[in-house]
């Protein structure tokens, strides 16, 4: 089965696709979409939706996962991004794939197995995991991975429980 990762932001999203393998997660391919500062928002939008559904028609993933957004400081930044999100989001719908979220703390408890880790923690794991060379740059991308490695390991458990809830 094929997972998406995205760290969303209107600056650089962070992308990551991982295959599950019986219970190896192996990575498929990573990176990021950037766009140009001092670009009218609304480019950058465009931008970000369309560089994110050539990836998922390049790579066809079976669901899509994001990391959940807390904001405490800039509003600005938050609306850029949420808008960014909306768009990734809008993506993968119009693809008919089922999007997963994650909160940041539920992200690092699945990577490090505490929810309160430091980013180099989550970085260094996402090497290790994906038995990698280096960790991916820019953090974006590593963060991405780690998006898409918890969903990797979460996705049966969270599709048997929400088919219980159901009935």
């Amino acid at each position: 089965m094929r997972f998406l990762g995205i760290d969303p932001g209107i600056a650089i999203v962070g992308f990551g696709f991982v295959d599950k393998i019986g219970s190896k997660v192996v990575p498929v391919q990573y990176g990021c979409i950037q766009t140009e500062a001092h670009t009218p928002e609304e480019d950058r939008l465009l931008h970000v939706y369309e560089g994110m559904l050539q990836l998922i028609d390049k790579y066809k993933p079976d669901t899509v996962a994001l990391e959940k957004l807390f904001f405490n400081r800039n509003v600005t930044t938050a609306m850029s991004v949420s808008q960014a999100r909306g768009v990734l989001v809008l993506a993968a719908k119009q693809r008919n794939l089922p999007i997963g979220e994650y909160t940041p703390m539920q992200v690092k408890q699945a990577i490090v197995g505490y929810g309160k880790a430091e980013k180099k923690q989550v970085q260094e794991m996402v090497r290790m995991f994906l038995k990698l060379q280096a960790v991916p740059k820019p953090d974006d991308v590593a963060d991405a991975l780690a998006v898409a490695i918890c969903h990797a390991h979460s996705y049966g458990l969270n599709s048997k429980l929400n088919e219980v809830l159901r009935k």
